[in-house]
């Protein structure tokens, strides 16, 4: 049965038992709790709690979709057989419609008659005693295992604990309960391994957390009085065991992409990149955007991840083209939000920018003997490795190395730059009177580190294009923007604005080396360097240079702090040209 079979099979089963086919939500969900929706039930939050009224919203109390998903949980384990970051899932729920006994038919039916499939096995609740978490008796859900029995006597049930068949807060506030799950074997002979393929939640406690006064400090599961159902069965498994085919990326939704990837990589590598294609594609068409924090940080790491196997496999990258190409042809259809050409060009300017700092990182990963935490902090903070690339590259070198080692020393420079967040610095340096910037974190710091070394980028652009004569007449710098004023008589064109900025950009692509060289005034006034002039110095100063050992794009006194290649900036985009006074012109300015 084929991917779109599965799906109108599964909408059309629950359209004909009155439910109301919701369509699926954005990946960022409006639940502040997570980074991304992972469940179906998700969007139906509200409806569990009463906070919300399903009749009034659906014209029922039951409900089905099939809801795209991204669990951050699993990146490590990508590449296997079946763990994967993106995936859709088909889900019925019901707000006090119905409870065990229909849920529990209605999946037996599905999957025996619609799908006809053969149930390996089911499992339920085996209940749970006072000494565990919750404190007090949860009775096995033996009233499952009849439902499962009535359906059919012969079929296997086993009964598993807390961790394995109940769903819900564990001491924490919400809607919880018992769940039975069914397994199927995909094989053809029934060798392989049986596999999980729907999860049915009985929500019938609400969890209170313990109260200040209460001196166990123990939750407390109390019985709702109107107990619902919510259900997950992933399309990828569905199709999996449908197909016979012994793993998810066998199967007809994820094939087609695996089979693009370049032939030359290891197949765990080809999963990692047809897995993470699809993410990205979903993601950017929710409006997710590459960045250094939540949701976009995620997304920059599944790109960079991406970059940096075709690099290694000397790919073009450009076959990404088909890839996302292909995975509009297979999503396209139901998912109307996708478009190939945005998703194209985000990812190319991620690359782009990723290019020049992959290949000094991957340099430096070389050139470090032992790898452990400290040495893969600054790898991941100067050049933008992720943790996977350096313990996948690292080899031996990283057997000291581990990813709580790694978030660890991660979490302590965090620390760091929250306690230093009072220290100030000037908008230019030494420059004077150009206000003051406090920078309050380590994504602040970095992104005012990219724009200061740019200020140097677009004074040496301005003076290349519009004459010497120009000279600085101040500037600002915040964690969004750069602000350069500068002495000229005129009104910039468009044309020149542009030429400024695609010089800029030059600068930036060349992933020129940004190098600081301490010396006398005297001596650093000889070198040429620039300077403002109404700043006083020190006798000693810092001079930075940005360019090549045969040519030199800038030169200036200047107190940092920098990039260490101009390649790390990012996009320089030029907002806005303006006048500030009588011969004074003032430039904004971002990077992306």
């Amino acid at each position: 049965m084929t991917r779109q079979e599965i799906r109108e099979k599964f909408l059309k089963f629950f359209e004909e038992r009155e439910h109301k086919i919701i369509p699926s939500s954005s990946l960022l969900p409006n639940d502040p709790s997570v980074l991304f929706t992972t469940a179906g039930m998700q969007q139906f939050k509200p409806y569990y709690t009463n906070q919300a009224d399903a009749m009034r919203d659906f014209g029922s109390l039951n409900a089905a979709s099939i809801q795209k998903c991204v669990r951050t949980s699993d990146i490590d384990e990508v590449g296997d057989e079946r763990h994967l970051t993106f995936f859709e899932m088909l889900g019925n729920f019901s707000f006090g419609g119905y409870f065990k006994k229909e849920a529990i038919a209605y999946a037996h039916e599905f999957i025996t008659k619609e799908m006809g499939l053969k149930i390996d096995y089911v499992s339920v609740f085996g209940g749970e005693n006072p000494s565990t978490s919750s404190g007090q008796v949860i009775p096995a859900d033996d009233e499952s295992e009849q439902i499962w029995k009535s359906l059919d006597p012969n079929i296997v049930v086993k009964k598993f604990g807390r961790a394995d068949n109940f769903w819900g807060p564990t001491g924490e506030e919400g809607p919880c309960g018992p769940t039975t799950e069914i397994y199927v074997n995909p094989s053809t002979d029934g060798s392989g391994q049986a596999v999980e393929i729907w999860n049915i939640v009985f929500n019938q406690y609400y969890c209170r957390p313990p109260s200040r006064e209460a001196s166990e400090g123990q939750a407390r599961l109390e019985k709702l009085a109107s107990p619902g159902i919510d259900t997950g069965m992933g399309l990828e498994r569905l199709a999996m065991v449908s197909q016979k085919v012994p793993t998810v990326f066998e199967a007809d939704l994820l094939k087609p992409i695996l089979t693009l990837t370049p032939s030359g990589l290891e197949m765990r590598v080809k999963r990692i990149i047809a897995d993470h294609s699809r993410a990205i594609a979903f993601m950017i068409a929710d409006g997710i955007r590459p960045s250094n924090k939540e949701q976009g940080y995620v997304l920059r790491r599944l790109m960079r991840r991406i970059i940096t196997y075709n690099f290694i496999a000397k790919t073009d990258i450009t076959l990404m083209h088909d890839i996302f190409a292909k995975i509009l042809e297979i999503y396209g259809n139901y998912y109307k939000e996708l478009n190939a050409d945005l998703i194209i060009n985000e990812f190319e300017r991620e690359n782009e920018k990723f290019q020049q700092t992959l290949k000094h990182g991957l340099r430096e990963l070389e050139k470090t003997e032992n790898i452990d935490a400290v040495s893969a902090f600054r790898l991941y903070e100067s050049f933008g490795l992720p943790y996977e690339i350096i313990k996948e590259l690292g080899g031996i070198k990283t057997s000291a190395l581990s990813r709580e080692s790694f978030d660890a020393k991660f979490k302590e420079h965090q620390e760091k730059s929250r306690a230093s967040s009072e220290k100030k610095f000037g908008g230019h340096g030494l420059v004077l009177d150009t206000g003051e910037l406090k920078a309050g974190n380590e994504e602040e710091l970095k992104k005012v580190t990219g724009l200061h070394t740019a200020t140097h980028l677009l004074q040496a652009a301005l003076r290349k294009l519009l004459g010497d004569e120009i000279t600085q007449a101040g500037s600002d710098i915040t964690a969004e923007r750069l602000r350069f004023d500068f002495s000229f008589p005129r009104k910039l064109t468009p044309e020149e604005i542009k030429s400024v900025e695609d010089e800029v950009n030059g600068a930036i692509k060349a992933d020129y080396a940004v190098t600081r060289q301490a010396m006398s005034y005297e001596e650093a006034l000889k070198t040429g360097a620039l300077h403002f002039f109404k700043a006083k110095y020190p006798d000693s100063v810092d001079v930075y240079s940005i360019g090549t050992d045969n040519m030199t794009f800038s030169k200036e006194f200047c107190g940092g702090p920098h990039v260490t290649h101009t390649g790390e900036i990012g996009r320089f985009k030029i907002t806005k040209e303006e006048a500030v006074s009588a011969g004074v012109r003032r430039i904004r300015a971002t990077i992306e």
